[in-house]
């Protein structure tokens, strides 16, 4: 039989992967693409830094961080909420995981798209949500005062904007779990109440160390995100809960001191190194990526880990037995449960809230609204500043779309169908913009793109969309090419088709729900990406969400939940179309 590289794997004489290029080679284009767009951007930050416009060594920039008193404690306001948001995430998320991975996979996806609906609706309308809802003026902060709470100062603290970072990162923890939450065999926990432990005993003992994979995914990913968050902390705090991210688009976009900018920028990236390094040598970086890396926590930690899990269940297990005995007709899972629908329920509050407040028939935004009304709707269509920005959003998200589902594909198609040991590499480079905080990468991106004149162009913003856009894309499509029976190209060829008729023929037909699953994905991360149009808009280039964070600065009206409308609108309905296309794609 006459076979091709793409179904024959590259073995030595050995048995052992070799170094032979084979279907590897698919994967020269996308890995020269975030070389160019990835990381050399990164590393020219790492330059700048220390580099003065005279073209000289400076490491004043660099040094200022530190020696300064007003950034040193940004910093440390910055890495201390980063800290205990990835905490937060984790307690409220896994008890809400764990509950969604008892159920079957049809009622899964049901609950899950509850959840989905929030992660893929935009931090800046959910945020703008909860402005108006915590309000001085609104009916919830009036109930506080009238119960004698301090309902006048709801925002603008400490505790508001870990909520609201918590509230939009929570979504994210849940699905970093899953995978792993579904991959414990369920029999084990059987096989131990039956051996004589009691739930309590078991949980603590082998579910909780079987989820540890996506325990450290999920918090890593967390950890790494909320380093650089900064509409939370603009919109709902005050001066004193500065973020990094806040003083980076300060000293580029409005004081140009571009080499102080690049000082932030490499703190921000040497932490999420750190963080990268603390989880490898706690969990193991092959737990971290979910992949089958070679790295493996230290033994000292795993065997503490496991001793801890066990002290724990034995001292809970009589507070457990306790609750059984006193609330006989209220079992442990039914709690759980009512815990698992409060949070899945709060994660839609400002997502339904947005809704009626667009309709309101009054000239501020109040929730509940005054009246009906569709006048702001009208005012939204008829200017021709959201009209410009919301057709180049439309634009740019489908052009990022086209060209991230076709970088992202094809290094998929070449890892997965590659034996080389250059697969193992090319994944972890194609997994690292996810461990890079997006205001590094639009940094960079601007370096960059100033040299090549792309800063105020749909070009330049269409590129940055797609590098923040094509680690996602790729895992999508990765997932896909990986469940797909590969033996059904191989019987194609043996019955005389060749390799590109059985591409075209079988492969593509057969996975084309992930590739648009991937293709809507790509849009909804471009449609919804703030960060990369502050920085290459340059202030001339206006995307939709650059749009209502201007307005939200400028003038809060009822034109702003208009526009959030329309953007929850276009993310619901292509998120939906996901969720439908998946759910053809899985078993029931």
């Amino acid at each position: 039989m006459a076979s091709s590289d793409l179904s024959s794997p590259n073995l030595s004489a050995t048995g052992k992967p070799s170094f032979r290029l084979g279907s590897i080679w698919l994967a020269v284009p996308g890995v020269a693409f975030l070389l160019i767009f990835f990381l050399w951007p990164t590393v020219h930050i790492l330059v700048s830094a220390v580099w003065g416009d005279d073209g000289r060594f400076s490491s004043k920039a660099l040094f200022s961080v530190f020696t300064s008193s007003s950034y040193s404690r940004v910093m440390a306001t910055t890495f201390t909420v980063a800290v205990q948001v990835t905490v937060l995430c984790v307690l409220i998320s896994y008890p809400l995981a764990y509950w969604l991975s008892r159920h079957s996979a049809r009622r899964q996806r049901l609950l899950m798209m509850l959840i989905l609906l929030p992660f893929w609706t935009s931090a800046l309308v959910k945020n703008f949500a909860w402005l108006v809802l915590l309000g001085r003026n609104s009916n919830f902060a009036q109930f506080v005062t009238s119960m004698g709470g301090a309902g006048d100062r709801l925002l603008f603290n400490r505790t508001v904007v870990l909520f609201g970072i918590v509230h939009t990162l929570v979504p994210l923890c849940v699905i970093a779990m899953m995978p792993t939450f579904n991959q414990v065999n369920k029999s084990l926990l059987s096989a131990a109440t039956t051996l004589g432990a009691s739930p309590t005993q078991a949980f603590w003992r082998i579910f909780l160390p079987l989820s540890m994979r996506g325990v450290a995914t999920a918090g890593l990913m967390i950890f790494v995100t909320s380093l650089g968050f900064f509409i939370t902390p603009s919109l709902l705090g005050s001066p004193r809960e500065t973020m990094v991210g806040q003083l980076i688009i300060e000293q580029i976009n409005e004081l140009q001191n571009l080499q102080q900018g690049s000082a932030f920028g490499v703190v921000l990236l040497v932490g999420a190194i750190i963080g990268v390094i603390l989880f490898d040598r706690i969990f193991g970086l092959s737990g971290v990526a979910g992949g089958s890396g070679n790295s493996q926590p230290d033994d000292r930690v795993r065997r503490f880990g496991l001793w801890l899990c066990s002290r724990i269940g034995n001292m809970l297990d009589p507070v457990a037995r306790g609750y059984r005995d006193t609330f006989r007709g209220l079992p442990g899972s039914r709690l759980l449960g009512a815990y698992s629908l409060l949070v899945i329920a709060l994660l839609l509050v400002p997502v339904v809230a947005i809704i009626p407040m667009a309709f309101t028939s009054g000239s501020f935004l109040a929730f509940p609204p005054p009246g009906f009304s569709l006048r702001w709707f009208e005012t939204y269509f008829a200017s021709p500043i959201w009209m410009a920005a919301t057709a180049r959003s439309f634009g740019i998200g489908l052009a990022c779309a086209a060209l991230t589902i076709v970088v992202a594909a094809t290094v998929a198609f070449a890892v997965v169908r590659s034996r080389s040991r250059l697969a193992g590499a090319i994944f972890i480079f194609f997994m690292s913009p996810m461990i890079v905080p997006h205001l590094v990468i639009s940094i960079g991106l601007f370096y960059l793109f100033a040299q090549m004149s792309l800063i105020a162009t749909d070009i330049g913003l269409v590129l940055g969309h797609s590098v923040i856009a094509t680690p996602v894309v790729f895992i999508v499509v990765l997932s896909t090419l990986r469940g797909h029976d590969w033996r059904l190209d191989d019987a194609a060829l043996t019955l005389g088709a060749t390799p590109r008729r059985a591409f075209f023929r079988v492969t593509l037909p057969l996975i084309s729900g992930g590739i648009a699953a991937g293709l809507i994905t790509a849009f909804l991360i471009s449609f919804e990406e703030l960060t990369i149009a502050l920085f290459i808009g340059g202030g001339l280039v206006t995307t939709l969400p650059k749009q209502l964070w201007s307005d939200i600065f400028l003038q809060i009206n009822p034109t702003l939940a208009a526009a959030s409308v329309v953007v929850l609108g276009v993310v619901t309905v292509l998120f939906l179309l996901m969720e439908v296309i998946s759910y053809w794609r899985k078993p029931a």
